[in-house]
């Protein structure tokens, strides 16, 4: 009998062993799992911060795009802007007979139908300090005095700006 005894004895062990590493190759599955699952939940959110950057870059794109869509035809069309200001300067010398009013009425119109459209005029005036990101240099002439080294001494052309973009540089004298 005390063979039996025995054999029982080591019967229950080896089904304790045995479920005790049944258990503890389920906790490792369990555990590898849960690491698996904490891998693809962070990859998750990654994937979808970055689609919401996407998302949100190319709206702000978009934006921009409709913004200065208009561009290339308002900058073909600034020069005759340019003409109509310099026509207006010049029926205000000698207005012999022409009718300055309809023409400041044309110009006025076309500068406001432009100016709706999101055009602007660049501030730039004599004595500003010259600036090469908002300035295009023409020439340089000797200054005066002190005062007028590197300010602007004349203003050539105007610049303009579509929104925020500038699309013409102003030309300008610097002082040298």
């Amino acid at each position: 009998m005390a063979k039996k005894v025995i054999t029982n004895k080591t019967t229950k062990s080896k089904k304790q062993n045995t479920k005790k590493t049944r258990v503890s190759k389920s906790d490792s599955q369990f555990n590898e799992l849960k690491q698996d699952l904490a891998l693809e939940k962070e990859k998750y959110l990654r994937l979808f911060a970055e689609f919401e950057n996407f998302k949100k870059r190319t709206a702000k794109e978009r934006l921009d795009l409709f913004k200065t869509a208009n561009q290339e035809v308002i900058t073909s069309l600034i020069p005759v802007l340019d003409d109509f200001k310099r026509a207006v300067l010049q029926i205000e010398k000698d207005s012999k007979g022409f009718d300055k009013k309809g023409v400041e009425l044309i110009f006025n119109k076309f500068n406001d139908s432009l100016k709706s459209n999101g055009l602007e005029e660049t501030k730039v005036e004599v004595g500003d300090v010259f600036n090469s990101d908002l300035h295009e240099a023409i020439s340089q002439i000797k200054a005066t005095n002190e005062n007028q080294k590197g300010k602007i001494i004349d203003v050539i052309e105007l610049g303009y700006k579509l929104g925020e973009k500038i699309i013409r540089y102003p030309k300008v004298v610097v002082g040298q």
